[in-house]
């Protein structure tokens, strides 16, 4: 047994260091320098567009913080209530109220929700048509999310990276609520392992095939959203942040420049009090992103196993003698500092990532096994994942 579990982990430490170096440099968790110089004598329009299924505990601030925007070209927000039962829709109009400026909110029911269609998708879909049949004028659309609050220049940051850098999708992974234990714990991994799975360096690369996006701020130039085939293109998608983004990178002939970061200040405003949130927040899509496939959940469970969980394993078995075991769960430590001093954690918890890991491979099988018994993909009471083709 002690052979074989010295033989995993100089595995193990392998894969640590090519994942250290040769991974994009994906451990490092740096917002971009905000662009100092913003002034220009005119700017394009921008749309909002927000779904919003029961979110009435959260969008008033959401929406308030667009509304608020200091941003001097054109800009209206579009909500889009997706059959909400708790008063969605008369929160997002308060709020415009309480801020004096109704006439910058439009507030959408959306129709009900077609075979073969996401409902997230479904109500982007209605906001973007609504802002034709409107008249809105949208060089850009901003797609977020009900639970996401801004800073006042978000608009203006996003819009003059797009311009400054010419790209067609410039998004960013907020920060998500990091305040109670189980968001200490648990939240900061989930970036990181998105991260990993998406370095945002090969992301930002045209020259790299890499594509991805976060759904909570999104920033797309429309004729590159209709290039690409419309947002109907991804009409099925339950990561369709990641869709999309693939969709506008790979548009055509050649690779389209987009880029994704992690934001410096605009911030998740849902709360994940206990470890049953953040549980089906990963199992909703865990499986989706692994094509249904058994074969690619066996070897994720493989893999993580291998490169999370053997390294401390085998180290306190070993003892002196697991020096390969010892160098990979250091290697993994300093892999994940950068995103714990993101969130403001301590490099102390760095050495409890296994246990994290452990965690989100059991939000992945679980994610597996709701798939297979037909609730795969639920978010507010509704099953989305496609349903499962007899054999």
């Amino acid at each position: 047994m002690q052979v074989v579990l010295f033989g995993l982990s100089c595995l193990s430490l392998l894969i640590w260091c090519v994942l250290l170096f040769a991974r994009g440099g994906f451990w490092r968790a740096r917002p971009a320098t905000p662009l100092a110089n913003t002034s220009r004598d005119a700017w394009p329009a921008v749309a909002a567009v927000v779904p919003a299924r029961n979110e009435a505990d959260v969008i008033a601030e959401a929406v308030s913080t667009l509304l608020a925007q200091a941003y001097a070209g054109p800009f209206h927000v579009i909500v889009v209530d997706d059959h909400s039962t708790d008063g969605t829709a008369d929160a997002a109009r308060a709020a415009a109220l309480a801020l004096q400026c109704p006439e910058r909110l439009t507030v959408l029911s959306a129709k009900p929700l077609p075979s073969g269609w996401s409902g997230k998708v479904w109500a982007q879909s209605q906001g973007i048509e609504a802002v034709r049949t409107l008249g809105l004028p949208a060089d850009f659309l901003l797609l977020t999310d009900a639970d996401i609050g801004h800073p006042t220049d978000a608009v203006t940051q996003l819009v003059a990276r797009a311009d400054a850098e010419q790209r067609d999708l410039v998004s960013l992974m907020v920060r998500l609520r990091c305040d109670s234990f189980w968001e200490k714990a648990l939240i900061p991994a989930f970036v990181f392992f998105f991260a990993k799975l998406y370095p945002f360096s090969w992301v930002n690369n045209p020259r790299n095939k890499t594509a991805a996006a976060a759904g909570g701020c999104m920033l797309v130039r429309r004729t590159a959203l209709e290039e690409a085939g419309g947002i109907e293109s991804i009409r099925g998608e339950l990561i369709d942040d990641c869709s999309l983004a693939a969709r506008i990178k790979h548009r055509g002939e050649g690779r389209h420049p987009i880029r994704l970061d992690v934001a410096a200040r605009s911030v998740s405003l849902r709360p994940y009090d206990n470890w049953r949130e953040i549980w089906n927040m990963i199992a909703r899509t865990a499986f989706t992103q692994l094509h249904y496939s058994a074969w690619l959940l066996a070897g994720t469970l493989a893999g993580m196993a291998i490169i999370y969980l053997i390294p401390p394993v085998a180290a306190l078995e070993l003892g002196p003698r697991g020096l390969p075991a010892w160098l990979a769960w250091a290697a993994m430590c300093c892999a994940y500092a950068p995103m714990l001093r993101y969130y403001g954690r301590s490099p102390l918890w760095a050495p409890f990532l296994p246990l994290v890991a452990l965690f989100y491979v059991g939000a992945t099988f679980a994610s597996a096994v709701r798939y297979w018994r037909g609730k795969g993909g639920q978010w507010k009471a509704r099953v989305q994942a496609p349903v499962q083709q007899d054999r």
